[in-house]
């Protein structure tokens, strides 16, 4: 029985994991060896899912935690959570169940700007941008995973995009008088 339902979170879920923690960690291997250990977390810890959430949604808390781990250990910048990624400016093309975030090719400067701008956002604040936007977890879910109240999530949610508006307005000032168009 219980093998059963880790082939089935192990098919459902891998794949997802291992594009979450790329984007944390931007290391292929290191996301790898973090979802075995996700996988080990979960095999030992099965009976005690309670299922307040959805499966999903324990997995993630799982993994950024396993992740949240890892970087503490290796006591890596906070910067190490989101880079500048050639992605499509597609949502699919980003959780694509096929494609790996460093597979995909740019498309669109204004992603490679948005990306550069939440590199000047906290950890968390990116974290959350990827668990709603990217991975496209309601704001419950996100409250879930990342261990707050979904009413700190609406506001760091809101102040982040606010946060990002600004960064990316100025960029494009700053792009607009180095080209001489303003």
């Amino acid at each position: 029985m219980v093998e059963h339902i880790f082939n089935r979170l192990y098919v459902d879920y891998h794949q997802s994991l291992y594009q979450f923690l790329i984007y944390m960690l931007r290391d292929r291997d290191t996301a790898e060896e973090l979802v075995q250990d996700v996988y080990i977390k979960v095999m030992h810890s099965y009976d005690k899912f309670k299922g307040d959430s959805s499966e999903k949604t324990w997995l993630f808390s799982i993994a950024r935690n396993v992740a949240i781990d890892h970087i503490r250990k290796s006591k890596r910048q906070s910067k190490t959570f989101f880079g500048v990624f050639n992605i499509d400016d597609r949502k699919d093309q980003l959780v694509h169940p096929d494609r790996l975030p460093d597979e995909i090719i740019e498309q669109n400067e204004s992603v490679k700007q948005l990306y550069t701008a939440l590199e000047q956002c906290k950890t968390e604040h990116r974290e959350l941008i990827l668990l709603r936007y990217i991975h496209g977890f309601s704001i419950r879910e996100s409250a879930s995973i990342m261990g707050w109240t979904e009413g700190k999530v609406k506001t760091v949610q809101h102040r982040t995009l606010k946060t990002l508006k600004g960064i990316l307005d100025d960029s494009k000032k700053e792009e607009e008088l180095s080209n001489g168009t303003i």
